[in-house]
């Protein structure tokens, strides 16, 4: 199993205050890494960031929670000196509800993700080398995870098994000695903060090594040189006695009695210094096997990860602990799958059992929360579109969100107005307008039988969660892009704001093959001129295109794909390219390429808000007549336009006969 491209996360504390910006940015600062070893002796020394950031530098967003889908800032200012690598970044104002956490202090860690290229795991001396990275990305998080800005490899772990066999795969071959097992000793006795660079790190390890391997060698040779020097007095000895023996044979003429009882004796301390040698030698190698195995026991007893707590669920097992208990209608207690995590997570949390109204109850209170919340996100990692639009919370279904629109022009003030009721320029009033955000429910269901029995219901969980997931983020996306806001078809989509069309492509003219009938980057750049004032500034649009027009623009010498923009790439799910520095994104949610529906849309998203009045929700119930129960899952949004004053945000290029 080869796991060396895992992606890792360190967390580290950072400082906050406000920067000198008008859009009233923040200004975060801290170190994303440093070079200290951590209790179990991971260390990322300083050296690795010269190349390790050469990538994330062509585009340094600052994310949240590590979603793509979020950035929320941009890292402006960065070094690496003796201690590791220090950031500082501003969060946009733009980022809501990440930018109030953040100026509250709740969010205040650092988090990066990055690929571990090239490491050096020493097992005897118990220390993780990593020689080189590659960061992917900085996010802003709430909690680090590790105390005192330090890390540990083995959080970014599932089990402990996983992160043992991570290490091996970048094992040398050292002997194990008793400095290093000393040095490894003190090192989890006491905690200790190395600062050394690299280079001094890996001589105090090659010199540790080479004593090692010098003490073992020398261990060795002793205990051969005993043995040897034993052996040799032991066949003097014999040497000795056989000489006398056959000297006393020949000097006795005629076999007697006491010549008999000489030999006999002699025969038998020879026998007992030849067994009391072996047994030696049998000692010896006996206590050599103990002390090897003393020592690996120790090595393995050290190589346990102190933040695993006994006891702990993973997600999996929590979400379908909800899912199983919702589908059945019983308690998740009461459902066997349930009941085993109940004596399990009970007893390893020293709590009492759910039955005796303990300490479990209230675990599993907090559980269906959290399997909402994840597949909620789910839902929204899949969307396409809903990323690229700015969303707020509402707290009613229905929602007024007062706004300023373009209130005129100043009024510029001459030499001879000074001192008169002229200087302070012509009189203004602001003008108010509320746009009303009006939500829409989404739901979709699944019947589940009632003679399914719960082991078979354990195994369909993931499918059917799976399903429902999809479904949800592929009608969000779909009402996003071409809702006709009416009906069943409630929420008013991008390209029903665009009744007219300048640009159009002719059906007969792409099924006949004619050159340049499909949607092309000139065609793109043509739609844009209908925006107006909306798109003078290229970076601030989006193009979406369906899977037609995508394979149409990639015959298109023009058309930039994601791995020629470079640096100039966003992070919106479905990027395939861009088009004069404008994303372009691909959606399978478009109507079927005939006349009359739409091929792609340019869209400037500032000019739009989306409200999320409830998140994602499972509801059960008993269908009786079907013998089934009704598993239901289902939010409430909304969309709108913010002003139509200013011209068209949204311009489509449709398909005509």
């Amino acid at each position: 199993m080869d796991i060396k491209n895992k992606v890792i996360y360190f967390n580290s504390r950072f400082t906050t205050k406000a920067a000198d910006q008008e859009d009233d940015a923040i200004t975060i600062e801290g170190y994303a890494s440093t070079n200290d070893v951590d209790r179990v002796g991971d260390v990322v020394p300083t050296s690795v960031w010269e190349k390790g950031l050469k990538n994330y530098l062509k585009n340094p967003i600052i994310l949240a929670y590590h979603n793509h889908q979020m950035p929320v800032g941009k890292m402006v200012e960065h070094r690496v000196d003796e201690r590791g690598l220090w950031i500082k970044a501003t969060i946009s104002d733009a980022a809501d509800n990440v930018y109030k956490l953040v100026r509250k202090g709740i969010l205040s860690a650092f988090s990066i993700g990055f690929r571990v290229k090239d490491a050096e795991y020493n097992s005897a001396a118990e220390v993780f080398l990593i020689k080189d990275l590659e960061l992917h990305e900085i996010s802003v998080v709430s909690i680090p995870a590790n105390q005192n800005t330090l890390f540990s490899l083995a959080k970014a772990f599932e089990s402990a098994e996983e992160f043992e066999l991570f290490k091996q795969q970048f094992a040398v071959s050292d002997p194990s000695a008793k400095e290093l097992e000393d040095h490894a000793v003190a090192n989890s006795a006491n905690e200790r903060k190395w600062n050394m660079d690299p280079k001094e790190l890996e001589l105090m390890l090659a010199k540790a090594t080479a004593n090692a391997a010098e003490q073992a060698a020398k261990a060795v040779i002793e205990a051969q040189t005993k043995a040897q020097a034993e052996k040799a007095a032991q066949d003097k000895a014999d040497a000795e006695l056989q000489a006398k023996i056959s000297a006393a044979v020949a000097a006795v003429k005629t076999v007697d009695t006491g010549a008999e009882r000489l030999l006999a004796e002699v025969e038998k301390r020879l026998n007992e210094q030849t067994e009391a040698h072996k047994s030696a030698l049998e000692g010896l190698e006996i206590a050599l096997k103990e002390k090897a195995a003393e020592l690996e026991a120790i090595q393995k007893s050290r190589m346990q990860f102190t933040d695993t707590k006994a006891g702990d669920l993973s997600y999996e097992q929590k979400e379908k602990a909800v899912l199983l208990s919702k589908i059945t209608g019983k308690a998740i207690e009461d459902t066997s799958f349930g009941r085993n995590i109940v004596t399990k997570y009970s007893s390893d949390n020293n709590a009492t059992p759910a039955g005796a109204g303990g300490q479990f109850r209230v675990w599993a209170a907090t559980w269906e929360t959290e399997v909402s919340t994840a597949m909620e996100n789910e839902v929204r990692r899949r969307l396409v579109v809903a990323g690229t639009i700015r969303s707020v919370p509402m707290t009613n279904p229905i929602m007024k969100v007062p706004l300023n629109p373009e209130a005129g022009y100043a009024t510029w003030v001459t030499n001879a107005q000074f001192g008169t009721s002229n200087s302070s320029g012509a009189t203004a009033t602001h003008r108010l307008k509320e746009l009303t955000l009006n939500s829409f429910k989404l739901a979709t269901r699944e019947y589940i039988a009632f003679e399914e029995d719960e082991d078979s219901l354990v195994a369909i969980l993931p499918v059917v969660r799976d399903a429902m997931i999809r479904r949800m983020a592929k009608s969000v996306d779909k009402a996003m892009l071409i809702g006709a806001g009416a009906g069943a078809d409630p929420i008013t989509g991008l390209a029903t704001y665009d009744a007219s069309s300048a640009v159009t492509l002719d059906v007969s003219d792409i099924a006949a093959g004619t050159a340049g009938a499909g949607l092309t980057a000139a065609k793109i750049q043509a739609a844009r001129k209908d925006l107006g004032y909306w798109g003078l500034e290229p970076s601030e649009l989006v193009v979406f295109v369906n899977t037609q027009s995508y394979y149409e623009l990639l015959e298109d010498a023009n058309f930039l794909t994601v791995d020629k923009v470079g640096d100039r790439a966003t992070l919106l799910t479905g990027q395939i390219g861009s088009v004069g520095n404008t994303p372009v994104i691909v959606s399978a949610e478009f109507a079927a390429p005939t006349a009359g529906n739409v091929a792609a849309l340019i869209v400037n998203p500032r000019n739009f808000i989306a409200g999320n009045h409830r998140g994602m929700r499972v509801d059960t119930d008993d269908n009786v007549e079907t013998q089934s129960r009704v598993l239901v899952a289902s939010m409430r949004m909304a969309m709108a336009q913010i002003s139509d004053t200013d011209g068209e945000a949204v311009s489509a290029i449709r398909y005509v006969e």
